[in-house]
């Protein structure tokens, strides 16, 4: 899977849009909820969102983009807008 640069920024400008306007608990909770039932494994969807909330962490440590957002509800988002909208995912 290859992630272009300008679909992440992209993707990164709309997730800023969107934690401004406040995300409440339950659409991250239904967002969670369509990644787990969409999964064929409860488990490896975990560890997957895990993973990516491990990797962005380390990779934007530096990075001032949205500090009130914790990594696992930055992964949530991210994963659920791939799985809601493909076209978003650079071939």
């Amino acid at each position: 899977m290859f992630v272009s640069k300008t679909t992440t920024n992209n993707r990164n400008s709309a997730l800023l849009k969107r934690t401004n306007s406040n995300l409440d608990t339950s659409q991250l909770m239904r967002r969670a909820e369509d990644l787990v039932s969409a999964a064929s494994n409860r488990y490896r969807i975990t560890v997957q969102v895990a993973t990516r909330a491990q990797r962005r962490r380390f990779e934007e440590f530096d990075s001032i983009d949205d500090p009130k957002m914790k990594p696992v509800i930055r992964a949530i988002i991210e994963m659920s807008d791939e799985l809601t909208q493909p076209e978003i995912i650079g071939e």
